[in-house]
């Protein structure tokens, strides 16, 4: 048998496979109680209790037995939810749920969303696409307009009718089998529809969640120096909400990885946003002990610069999570007040030649990350793991690089600065309470690989 040191240098080498869910699949039951678990009084920043959440985020567990359902398909699902009714709920899914798919259950690919222009009923075509917005001819100084773009976003209202499910508040949705999986979903927690910070009092745990992309992609040629292909959904989005656990999951592309995408216009036809995000003044949320791997954007937290009702929100705490070729935003942080501990990265070699940075420090951010390890190709230095965005300062420390004692400590912010000339700061204002202890940073691979993930 591997020692841990083996089996950590071999998964960071890319010689030995990450298995994001258990192979076997069937009907093994998890903890019977899991359902019913709020989360723990010291368990970050979604145990904060409040005047309408005294006991921080307790999810369905106050459900009566006529509102447990147990789902095994998409009609099933939707209809247990059955959004927006704040009716304590727990959902138990069983076996592998896709949403793509049409009322009878029957797959739907992406030709089967596509639909025509309102306005001229040109239907959507994607070679008629490229030809029409080929920077070639349209040029890069103006986004596309006319009758194949129209028609795209007319494709993208439909694949999103039927992808989009709204989590209502006070829920608890929960994987019961081994196999349990959300395929090619947008899981959206948001209590309304403005600019609200309701409670939203969701747990969402013991899922994998694959797949969920964007079929139709939109060109902007003027993002960036190249142009971007942008895609929208995220496998969970919280926006406007508040008190939000997601524990134990695993989020994966595999049939939509990017390696298997086309390039066009030079650039990846990326049909991908973010694994989980927390915008438009949510607060309140935990994310631990999950599995995100290969992906590019993993976790926006802050929409933009310019959303001044973020500010004194978005407070997100990040523990226990494997994080396995992640490209970017692990997370990005604007306004918000994040705690990310005791996470576990790790880079393989292809991953590495996709790999931009790990924590985002973006406009009025206070993030604090403490105790994280990197197990990485030594062409990812220091310096490469923070970006600046806007921001002034973060609190970083106690980071481990490719070892487990004291000499593989890296002062990540004294690396950013030396290497790009700058002056970030390490006064972030506050200090986080809500948490049992902080694990040693060399005891934190053999944890988290062998804890985080469904039916751990």
């Amino acid at each position: 048998m591997m020692s841990r040191h083996t089996r950590l240098a071999a998964l960071a080498a890319g010689t030995l496979s990450l298995t994001l869910i258990p192979a076997t699949a069937g009907h093994r039951h998890g903890p019977p109680d899991v359902g019913v678990e709020p989360i723990a009084a010291w368990d970050g920043w979604a145990a904060q209790p409040t005047e309408a959440l005294p006991n921080g985020t307790t999810g369905g567990s106050a459900a009566a037995p006529e509102h447990v359902y147990t789902v095994s398909d998409r009609n099933a699902l939707v209809a247990a939810l059955a959004h927006p009714s704040a009716t304590p709920k727990i959902i138990r899914v069983a076996g592998v749920i896709d949403a793509n798919v049409d009322a009878e259950g029957a797959p739907l690919s992406c030709e089967d969303y596509a639909r025509p222009d309102p306005e001229t009923g040109e239907m959507y075509s994607l070679a008629r696409y490229l030809a029409d917005y080929d920077p070639a001819t349209w040029g890069r100084d103006a986004e596309p307009s006319g009758p194949q773009e129209r028609a795209r976003v007319a494709s993208v209202a439909a694949q999103q009718a039927r992808i989009r499910i709204r989590v209502p508040s006070n829920t608890t949705i929960v994987g019961v089998t081994r196999d349990a999986t959300i395929r090619g979903a947008w899981f959206d927690i948001r209590p309304g529809s403005g600019s609200n910070n309701a409670p939203a009092n969701v747990i969402i745990r013991n899922l994998a969640f694959a797949d969920t992309h964007d079929c139709f992609p939109a060109w902007d040629p003027t993002d960036g120096d190249d142009g971007n292909w942008n895609s929208l959904y995220d496998s969970i989005s919280v926006r406007n909400a508040t008190h939000v656990w997601i524990d134990h999951n695993a989020f994966y592309d595999a049939a939509t990885a990017d390696d298997r995408q086309p390039h066009y216009f030079g650039r990846l036809y990326q049909v991908h946003d973010g694994f989980v995000d927390v915008t438009n003044a949510s607060d309140y949320v935990t994310i631990s002990w999950n599995i995100m791997a290969n992906h590019d954007k993993a976790m926006l937290v802050g929409s933009s610069d310019s959303a001044s009702a973020d500010r004194n929100r978005l407070k997100v705490t990040l523990h226990h999570n494997l994080f396995h070729d992640l490209g970017q935003r692990v997370p990005r942080v604007r306004f918000g007040q994040v705690h990310v501990y005791n996470n576990q990265y790790s880079l393989t070699r292809d991953g590495a030649a996709n790999y931009g940075y790990s924590w985002g420090v973006g406009a009025e951010s206070q993030l604090i990350a403490q105790n994280n390890h990197f197990l990485v190709p030594a062409a990812i230095t220091a310096d490469l793991l923070v970006e600046v965005y806007n921001g002034s300062s973060a609190r970083i420390e106690g980071t481990l690089l490719n070892g487990f004692s004291r000499h593989h400590e890296v002062d990540v912010i004294g690396a950013y600065n030396a290497a790009n000339g700058a002056s970030l700061g390490t006064n972030v204002g506050w200090t986080p309470t809500l948490y049992r202890r902080l694990d040693p940073t060399p005891s934190v691979p053999a944890r988290v690989i062998l804890g985080a993930g469904p039916m751990k």
